[in-house]
């Protein structure tokens, strides 16, 4: 079984000369990326700007199942860290729903918002908005949307109870959404225990974690992808399921009820051993 790589001075060094690459390659695209309209093509264009990153940091995908044809296509997912946003386009394209905090985030909210992506104010006071423009770009679209209903990013060990508001548009609607999960192992296929996914492969705030292990030290989102240079990344393993029967339900329903068949999943694949 593997274990977490030790951190010496020449992983450190060869981390180092990956980062610095990585900056290269933003500095280099960003010419391009603003060039770019947001469109089709720039949505398509994140997935190859991801690729860079996630061959940087050694990051392995391996998919079970399809995504649906239909569209609008929603696909609900849990949270582990800032690795989805980069994988998921790899994977599949498509683009996100994200919290309206990002937006403001220096670089990485123009780059987002060039990419395609949604960004909501979650507040009960705004609710309204967020749903209509939720609604509306997935009427539009004609690639899948990604939605971390969790809201936050957790250290692994669980899945957050979904946040319901989100589903309201879903009622009555011809939205289909689809539920996957996905877990982290190491690259040879191995499981990471709770403590080791925590400490070095999550990316979460020790305050909004409801249960399971913490992390001693809290890195800012590059640091953690720094991190992850270090140890020589890992394989993020996804499980796409197919699309329940959420007709007559209303949201809180159907928040529980893809909670459910999401945290079922997740539990299994990840105490699952290497066959």
């Amino acid at each position: 079984m593997a274990r977490v790589r030790k951190q010496n001075i020449f992983n450190t060094i060869s981390a180092g000369i990956k980062f610095t690459a990585f900056w290269v390659l933003v500095v280099l695209q960003l010419p391009i990326i603003f060039l770019l309209p947001r469109s089709r093509a720039s949505v398509w264009y994140m997935g190859i700007f991801m690729r860079f990153l996630l061959w940087l940091a050694g990051i392995k995908i391996v998919v079970h199942g399809n995504l649906s044809k239909h569209r609008p296509l929603l696909v609900i997912a849990n949270h582990i860290s800032i690795f989805e946003i980069a994988t998921f386009p790899v994977a599949f394209g498509g683009s996100f729903i994200a919290k309206k905090e990002m937006e403001s985030w220096p670089l990485v909210g123009w780059v987002a918002r060039k990419f395609g992506v949604v960004f909501i104010d979650r507040r009960p006071s705004h609710a309204k908005d967020a749903l209509k423009l939720v609604q509306d770009t997935l009427s539009k679209v004609s690639y899948p949307m990604f939605l971390f209903p969790e809201g936050t990013t957790t250290n692994g060990s669980y899945v957050k109870p979904f946040k319901s508001t989100l589903f309201n548009f879903i009622e009555n609607s011809d939205v289909l959404v689809q539920p996957m999960a996905m877990h982290y192992r190491f690259r040879d296929g191995s499981p990471i225990c709770d403590d080791d996914l925590a400490e070095h492969f999550a990316y979460f705030n020790n305050a909004n974690q409801d249960m399971g292990p913490t992390c001693s030290r809290e890195r800012s989102a590059f640091g953690q992808v720094f991190h992850i240079m270090v140890l020589g990344g890992f394989m993020v393993e996804i499980t796409i399921m197919p699309p329940p029967p959420l007709a007559g339900m209303d949201r809180k329903q159907i928040a529980e009820t893809l909670q459910k068949i999401v945290s079922d999943k997740y539990m299994e694949l990840k105490n699952k051993k290497r066959e």
